[in-house]
């Protein structure tokens, strides 16, 4: 059953006609309402188009955080074959909300990483909500390393609201561990490609997200803090969360401008969650073409080009202040 957000109740009620419509069709009553139905399928559709070419940056969000959007098992369950995932940190134990491993795109030997944020009440608990303690971003540097070791182009899957804030990811050591897993990105003698999917959330996000090429959903958001915390630090008012999700530039066309991402991949009418098969098809064309410029780099050159990607943003940055 599809879930509506509250700001797309007005395409629910044409569409909840249209499948009205469709039943009556379909009962046969004798009556013929084809022509009917055709020109409120075309304005529910038109609807929907035209309320998603004008999303604000607080209604991105909500679209980010869709329940039904794709999540990092969508995409590889569609994109990657014989896909081997590995657990543990070697140092502590197993984080569920980092999932990584090994297979094949299109043919090709790869290592993909993500976060996964769960599909229903208990996988969400599983895999606590795709915000990761220590041992899952230490997860990711050892995956990365053996990615690093065999030459493998490494794949990174973005989705999450930031790293665990809880005591015990602080106490073993949150911060050294996305500042080891940011620097291992940075590092790396193969080519990275980063996909922000739904939410982009901080350190949590850039610690898998520093690669060669980053690309952006058209509807995903990329931002040092979530609306509601920047709100809360800002104004001392959580409630104030869409004023800062305006102010921050957090959109996938904000941050192209400001050269913080290379790619947006446009996503179906409606949202990734709307055609969750196209959209993650999308996604793998976009990071096929990627990957294929990058191949005939050598590791000096790829280290050299994603330095100067980095080194840029700040530049940048400056000359427009």
């Amino acid at each position: 059953m599809r879930s509506y957000l509250d700001f797309e109740k007005p395409v629910a009620e044409l569409e909840t006609k249209v499948e009205e419509l469709r039943a009556l069709a379909e009962g046969g009553e004798g009556v013929s309402i084809s022509e009917e139905l055709t020109k409120l399928e075309a304005k529910a559709a038109k609807a929907l188009a035209d309320l998603y070419a004008t999303l604000t940056p607080w209604q991105k969000i909500q679209v980010a955080r869709h329940p039904q959007r794709p999540h990092f098992s969508d995409y590889v369950k569609q994109l990657v074959t014989e896909f081997t995932p590995l657990a543990g940190d070697r140092l502590f134990g197993e984080d569920s909300a980092i999932v990584g491993g090994f297979g094949r795109f299109r043919g090709e030997p790869v290592c993909v990483i993500g976060q996964e944020k769960g599909s229903d009440t208990a996988s969400r608990l599983h895999h606590n909500f795709g915000m990761a303690r220590p041992e899952g971003y230490r997860k990711a540097v050892r995956l990365m390393e053996l990615a690093d070791r065999f030459g493998l182009p490494v794949i990174s899957l973005v989705d999450t609201a930031g790293a665990f804030p809880g005591i015990d990811a602080e106490e073993r050591g949150q911060a050294e561990a996305i500042a080891r897993s940011t620097d291992t990105s940075l590092s790396l003698g193969v080519p990275n490609v980063a996909v922000v999917v739904g939410e982009g959330g901080s350190g949590g996000a850039i610690a898998i997200a520093a690669a060669n090429k980053v690309l952006m959903l058209e509807h995903a958001v990329y931002t040092v803090a979530s609306p509601e915390a920047s709100a809360s630090i800002l104004w001392r008012d959580s409630g104030r969360a869409q004023d800062a999700a305006t102010n921050m530039k957090i959109t996938a066309q904000d941050l192209l401008k400001f050269g913080i991402i290379d790619v947006i991949v446009t996503e179906p009418a409606g949202g990734a969650h709307r055609d969750p098969q196209a959209a993650i098809a999308a996604v793998g064309d976009a990071v096929w073409t990627e990957l294929s410029r990058l191949t005939n780099l050598s590791r000096e050159q790829l280290r050299a080009a994603r330095a100067e990607k980095f080194l840029n943003m700040g530049r940048r940055l400056d000359e427009k202040r």
